[in-house]
């Protein structure tokens, strides 16, 4: 992330009395236009410190997490330590993304603010080497975890022309494009994200 200074650890998150009000769900929900217009409507998200917010689940961290599909195949690693959270290191993943610092959206807590704060830590984590078109296709909320409990994942499909993607960081280890035959005869090794994500790309290709 692209956030310097005194801002470094001040996270965008939301108060967890929001979620409840609009509907806490379990998993995916398609409806992230709908949460989001009222989450990150002004005056309602706020730049709290992190450290002060990983185990605070009256507040929700705003998560971006961008899964790069090409050809029918998913970009895959393996969360290495310089990945911010440390529960999740090891663990395989398809979600490229990270906290929303306040330096990185301007001190705004708006959706805004938000995608623009997207596209930084795109540029910092992955280049990427394709044409494609990014869209924003739901939520992630999994409270049955210590890690989900403080998190709500706002996820993207990045649908690419070609499978052209490469990390920037090493905490993107052993990275690449796999099948959706591989992801799934491995889901075990995938965090609960990735596995919640999975299986509403499996459902959307039944759709289509």
């Amino acid at each position: 992330m692209s956030a310097s200074g005194t801002n470094l650890n001040r996270i965008l998150v939301v108060p967890a009395a929001e979620l409840d009000r609009l509907g806490r769900f379990q998993g995916f929900s398609a409806e992230a236009d709908s949460y989001l217009s009222v989450l990150l409507a002004p005056g309602v998200g706020e730049f709290r410190p992190r450290a002060e917010m990983e185990d605070d689940p009256s507040f929700k961290q705003i998560i971006p997490y961008v899964v790069f599909r090409s050809e029918g195949r998913i970009f895959r690693y393996t969360r290495g330590k310089s990945q911010g959270e440390a529960r999740l290191h090891a663990r395989q993943s398809i979600g490229v993304g990270g906290h929303v610092d306040e330096a990185d959206a301007d001190g705004r807590a708006t959706l805004d603010a938000y995608e623009m704060a997207l596209r930084r830590e795109l540029d910092e984590e992955v280049e990427i080497g394709s044409p494609g078109a990014l869209r924003r296709v739901g939520l992630i909320n999994d409270d049955s975890t210590p890690v989900g409990r403080v998190h709500l994942g706002v996820v993207h499909i990045y649908d690419l022309d070609q499978p052209r993607v490469l990390p920037r960081e090493e905490g993107l280890a052993d990275a690449g494009f796999v099948t959706m035959a591989e992801l799934t005869s491995g889901v075990d090794r995938l965090e609960t994200w990735s596995q919640i994500a999975l299986k509403w790309i499996g459902e959307d290709a039944d759709r289509e």
